[in-house]
C-alpha cells in the first residue's frame, strides 16, 4: 500500500503502552540486540521501552523475568550491569526473526490432501486438553469437531507426532491423510475449524493502524519495534491456509505485503536510532 493511502493516520501511543513490557522487550531484543551480538547497557533497553509509556521500574521487571526464564544473562560493572542474549534465547529470537519475516511472504500450493489428526483426552484432564489445544492451534490446526484437528499441510505431522508424544498423548492418537470427501461441505468444514472472520479482523487492524503515513511525533524506531510486535503474532494466529480455502479478498496477503513494505522501507532509519541509543548509554 503507498503512502498516500487515505487510511487514517492513527497514534498508537496509548494502544502499545498497555501491552506486556516483557513481550514489548522481546521484540526490541529481537529487532535491534539479536542482529549485533553484542551486549547492551540497562539504560539503553529501558531508553527504548520509554518511547511506548513503559515505566523505568516496569523495564526493569522486564528484564529481569526474562533472566530468570533463561532468554538474557546480566553482568556488572560498578552500578551499571549489561545484558547479553543466552544461547537459548538466541535461539528462541532467532527462530522467531525467521517465522515473522517469511510469514506471508507467499501462499503454499495445496494437492487437497488433509492432516487428519484424532486425539482422546481424559475428561478430567481439562489442563492438559487446554495444552493440547494451544500446541495445536500454533502449530496452524483447526477443530471442527471435539477431538478431531486438521490441517492442510501434510508435512506438519512429524509436528504433530512431537506434540502428542510429549504430552504423553501417543497412545490415544491416530493420524491420516486424505482428500475431503462428498459427504457434507469442505467450506463449512474449514469455518468450524478456524475463525477466520476474526482474524480478518485484526488483519484490517493492521491495515488501519500502519497503512497511513507515520505519526510525525513517532521515531522510525518507535514505529518499526510496534510494527514488528503487531506482526509477530499473526504466525501464531493465521493457519496459513491455501488460498483456495481462504474468502474471497483475504486480507491477510494486503497486510503481508504491507509489513514488509514497511520494514524494508523504516529498517534503516530504526537501526540508526538505536545505535545513538547505544552510544547515549555507554555515556
Amino acid at each position: 500500500m503507498a503512502e498516500g493511502s487515505a487510511r487514517p493516520t492513527v497514534s498508537r501511543r496509548r494502544e502499545v503502552s498497555h501491552a506486556s513490557a516483557r513481550s514489548l522487550l522481546m521484540t526490541v531484543l529481537g529487532e535491534f540486540v539479536l542482529p549485533r551480538g553484542e551486549p547492551v547497557w540497562t539504560a539503553t533497553l529501558v531508553s527504548a521501552l520509554g518511547l511506548f509509556g513503559v515505566e523505568e521500574k516496569s523495564a526493569r521487571q522486564a528484564l529481569a523475568r526474562s533472566a530468570a526464564e533463561g532468554w538474557v544473562s546480566s553482568e556488572r560493572f560498578g552500578r551499571r550491569v549489561r545484558w547479553s542474549l543466552t544461547p537459548p534465547g538466541r535461539r528462541l529470537l532467532t527462530e522467531g526473526a525467521q517465522r515473522i519475516y517469511e510469514f506471508g511472504s507467499d501462499t503454499p500450493d495445496w494437492d487437497g490432501t488433509w492432516l487428519t489428526l484424532i486425539v482422546s483426552v481424559p475428561e478430567p484432564r481439562r489442563d492438559l486438553r487446554h495444552r493440547l489445544r494451544t500446541r495445536l492451534t500454533w502449530a496452524g490446526f483447526g477443530s471442527p469437531v471435539a477431538g478431531v484437528w486438521v490441517s492442510p499441510h501434510a508435512s506438519r505431522q512429524d509436528e504433530a507426532r512431537q506434540i502428542v508424544r510429549e504430552l504423553e498423548l501417543e497412545p490415544q492418537a491416530m493420524s491420516f491423510l486424505s482428500r475431503y470427501g462428498d459427504i457434507g461441505d469442505q467450506d463449512s468444514m474449514v469455518a468450524r475449524a478456524w475463525d477466520l472472520s476474526d482474524l480478518e479482523s485484526r488483519y484490517e487492524s493492521f491495515l488501519d493502524h500502519f497503512g497511513g503515513p507515520r505519526p510525525a511525533e513517532e521515531t522510525v524506531l518507535g514505529a518499526q519495534t510496534r510494527l514488528v510486535h503487531e506482526w509477530r503474532r499473526f504466525p501464531f494466529l493465521d493457519p496459513r491456509l491455501p488460498r483456495r480455502l481462504l474468502p474471497e479478498n483475504w486480507n491477510g496477503l494486503e497486510a503481508a505485503e504491507l509489513f514488509h513494505l514497511k520494514h524494508g522501507e523504516w529498517r534503516p532509519g530504526a537501526q540508526r536510532e538505536w545505535d545513538d541509543l547505544v552510544a547515549e548509554g555507554t555515556d
